[in-house]
């Protein structure tokens, strides 16, 4: 499936797997955020606006997305994986509101992220400039993003390549296991792209949009998972290779898949894979 992720907006759910955010020490970034429920997600955080107006970022303009390398922030120290799945949407709009999303495509992403005190808001952390962000080339259609689809059988693993070996980085997890997903999730997103205001770490997304020109499809990287013990404690290096794994757990088992990623053998047309040097 050929898409052109410089025309999407792109976003990204902060809070999605219980424990990540603990984990990533941002929990208190949102200690003052009120939500329906206690498992609920904390915000919709954008990554890259395309032509943007006046009140975007200038740092949210720049395409942030690369499938093949991480270019290593400047003065910065603390970089970690945000293994994710990510899904493409259609949008309907009406009156600058979006009426309806339709996830049509799904994929292996890594949210790259910062971790630094004193963020504004949790756009500063993602998008640093070019090849801060990544999205698998090989994306796999949605037959239907409702129980009983294709989704149901996709789980989410990570790994961190250093000096040959290849160590477990995020829990591998089933794509079902997020808070909210299927329905619950596009009634939330849509909520979140038409009334979240500028408080906090959030931002008042909808008034970028409508800047940009009500963009036709978006990219939503669903959240991440919580980490292994080495993830939750190892920082990327120049030299590392990051590698995001979205596979069927019918056809692929939890250890065939971190065998594949020590031989490369993750070229499977049911696999969507993200492999991305930190240099």
């Amino acid at each position: 499936m050929e898409l052109n992720l410089r025309t999407m907006a792109t976003f990204g759910v902060a809070g999605n797997f219980t424990g990540h955010l603990e984990q990533a020490g941002e929990a208190r970034d949102f200690k003052n955020v009120q939500t329906a429920e206690a498992n609920a997600p904390k915000a919709l955080f954008p990554t890259f606006i395309p032509q943007g107006g006046d009140s975007v970022p200038a740092y949210l303009k720049v395409f942030p997305f690369d499938a093949y390398r991480v270019i290593f922030p400047d003065g910065q120290q603390n970089l970690q994986i945000e293994p994710e799945m990510a899904i493409v949407c259609e949008v309907s709009w009406q009156d600058g509101q979006v009426t309806a999303l339709k996830p049509v495509a799904f994929g292996a992403s890594n949210d790259c992220s910062i971790r630094k005190e004193g963020a504004r808001k949790i756009s500063e952390k993602k998008n640093w400039g070019p090849s801060s962000k990544g999205f698998a080339t090989n994306v796999l259609k949605i037959d239907s993003f409702a129980p009983g689809g294709i989704l149901d059988k996709y789980r989410i693993a990570s790994f961190l390549v250093r000096d040959g070996e290849v160590y477990e980085y995020g829990e591998d997890s089933a794509v079902r296991d997020y808070s909210y997903f299927y329905d619950k999730l596009l009634a939330w997103c849509i909520d979140k792209l038409n009334h979240q205001q500028d408080t906090g770490p959030a931002e008042h997304i909808n008034a970028y949009l409508q800047e940009a020109g009500c963009p036709q499809q978006i990219l939503i990287s669903v959240g991440a998972t919580r980490y292994t013990p080495f993830g939750e404690s190892h920082y990327l290096q120049k030299g590392d290779q990051a590698v995001v794994v979205v596979y069927p757990e019918d056809v692929y088992s939890k250890e065939e898949i971190a065998h594949r990623v020590k031989r490369d053998n993750l070229e499977e047309d049911d696999i969507s894979v993200l492999q991305q040097m930190i240099v």
